[in-house]
């Protein structure tokens, strides 16, 4: 389940369907289900997996077992690659191998001594100057703790001095700008997600050691020959897609993700001590893919024909649900066929209380009908209490098919300890307590199937999403995380929120809020901790080529 696209599950409200809890009796069926599903958690949760982060060679390995397995049950191959749909995550930029600097003939360590800014332009510079003076046609020097002290924007962010004396220096017949910073602290550090718009001159930043070894004399000329070479930075994930195929006029989709966080490369692991671990994600979401494959197991020799199945695991959900995003935005079957989406995300920690959560239930109206039917009709429940939530979106991949006017049905077994940790590991697996909502599950698709009908599809709430940075507004957007240009653009707009009032829409990119310019997701949450609720603020955003304003009040 994503951190970074984590949304607060309001329950509305929670269900006791047997009473108290009963001891479990397995059946032969049952304990093989259970057997099927420890297997499978315990193969994607392995350590030589590597956390299956999206785009590694423990992704690949993940991808490959599941294609495997539904190879074996008979699904038919459904992605762009056989049951693969390869897509491409975009990271941001790198430093390219052409990159040098070097000064009075001595060349100096990249990355250790210097480094390009990401939003470098790929350019050879060949100068002497000195560092004490401004010339036209030559390099540049600037103390970034002179700029940020002489800066009168009380607010002023490091990142925005900088492009702005970029911009400056450039403006009046610079050819480069080199950046120190004599405060004490800690140095900067390449910043690969930087989306800034590229400069008109390459940027550089010194290190103290190589301004003490190299800039000693500020009236001496230098002989400096400097190239930039900065590159988009991607890899490749990969969805695993199935389909049996009944010759139904419509197709239900089931999906899960199975990718993880791998060692914690993309800063997305609450786990926080020095040593570099394994993240095993064996309820996030080795259980949910277990699952996966023996719903496509039990369906495949399912007597309810009267749907077609599509199963994906989705790789790139950690990420910011690229996986699903990108099947939702290059569909392997009509999605207007599509009658609901069923997403599961940790459910293998099935706790005492027997608590499963449903969200997705108010996408429908016929999700009322299905869970309060009675008598044969009634959903099998294992004695679990189900705590029901209205919500469309959520934390998870089911929001991919939300955004389409696709009923959804989320379900998940809540957060532990050990989400996002090294130690969520399939010892911890509650098997038993999988097997009865794999059960479920199942019953809910019988029932649909025995109703035989395209569900309606209805609107709901949608929860805040939260952030490192501390802020009490929202503009009532749902990013899009997959979006690798400068700016935050508008996945979704939240009906009678600021950004909906304001006429802000669906596909909209923001560049900035008052003076805050936003290049990034993270520079977006920062700008919102400025404001309070009351505040009013110019949103300035682009639609298409054109460039806009408005007002919004928080």
């Amino acid at each position: 389940m994503s951190k970074k696209y984590f949304l607060v599950l309001v329950l509305f409200a929670a269900v006791q369907v047997h009473g108290q809890k009963q001891k479990v009796k397995l059946k032969k069926a049952d304990r093989q289900l259970v057997t099927n599903l420890q297997r499978h958690v315990q193969f994607l949760s392995a350590d030589g997996l590597e956390g299956r982060r999206t785009g590694t060679a423990g992704e690949k390995k993940a991808a490959e077992y599941i294609s495997g397995q539904f190879q074996a049950l008979g699904l038919e191959a459904k992605g762009s690659n056989s049951f693969l749909q390869p897509f491409e995550v975009n990271e941001g930029k790198q430093i390219g191998t052409g990159t040098f600097l070097t000064i009075d003939g001595k060349a100096l360590q990249l990355n250790h001594e210097f480094f390009p800014l990401a939003f470098s332009p790929d350019t050879t510079i060949e100068a002497m100057p000195s560092v004490s003076l401004q010339e036209k046609g030559m390099p540049w020097f600037a103390d970034l703790k002179e700029l940020l002290e002489n800066d009168p924007n009380p607010h002023a962010d490091p990142a925005s001095i900088i492009t702005n004396k970029a911009a400056d220096a450039a403006k009046r017949g610079a050819s480069a700008l080199f950046i120190y910073n004599t405060a004490p602290g800690a140095e900067m550090k390449f910043d690969s997600r930087d989306r800034s718009a590229i400069s008109a001159i390459p940027v550089v930043y010194l290190t103290r050691s190589a301004v003490n070894k190299y800039f000693s004399d500020p009236s001496a000329m230098l002989d400096i020959k400097l190239k930039t070479d900065l590159e988009e930075k991607t890899r490749t994930g990969s969805n695993v897609v199935g389909f049996i195929n009944n010759g139904a006029s419509s197709t239900i989709v089931l999906g899960a993700h199975f990718d993880h966080l791998g060692f914690g490369e993309d800063n997305n692991s609450r786990h926080t001590g020095d040593s570099r671990q394994i993240h095993n994600g064996a309820d996030d979401n080795a259980s949910g893919t277990a699952a996966l494959i023996e719903l496509a197991r039990l369906l495949k020799a399912s007597k309810s024909k009267n749907h077609n199945y599509l199963f994906i695991a989705f790789s790139g959900e950690e990420l910011g649900l690229y996986g699903s995003k990108y099947f939702t935005e290059n569909p392997t079957i009509e999605l207007s066929r599509v009658n609901y989406m069923i997403n599961m995300d940790m459910i293998g920690r099935l706790n005492d209380s027997f608590r499963l959560t449903v969200g997705g239930y108010g996408t429908s109206p016929s999700w009322g009908q299905v869970y309060n039917a009675g008598g044969k009709q009634k959903l099998f429940t294992g004695n679990m209490v189900l705590r029901i939530d209205s919500s469309g979106t959520g934390p998870s991949d089911h929001t991919s098919f939300y955004r389409k006017n696709i009923p959804v049905l989320f379900f998940f077994t809540g957060l532990h300890t050990d989400y996002h940790k090294p130690t969520d590991d399939a010892d911890k697996i509650n098997y038993t307590g999988q097997m009865l909502i794999v059960k479920h599950i199942l019953s809910v698709i019988e029932s649909t199937d025995r109703i035989n009908q395209k569900l309606a599809f209805t609107k709901t709430r949608e929860p805040q999403t939260t952030t490192t940075a501390r802020f009490s507004v929202s503009l009532g957007i749902m990013p899009d995380y997959t979006f690798s240009g400068a700016g935050v653009r508008a996945d979704g707009v939240t009906d009678g929120r600021p950004a909906q009032k304001a006429g802000i829409k669906a596909g909209d990119i923001i560049t900035a809020l008052n003076e805050y310019k936003i290049v990034s997701m993270e520079s977006y949450m920062q700008a919102l901790s400025r404001f309070k609720k009351g505040d009013k603020a110019v949103v300035t955003y682009t639609r298409g080529s054109e460039t806009l304003s408005t007002t919004v009040e928080f």
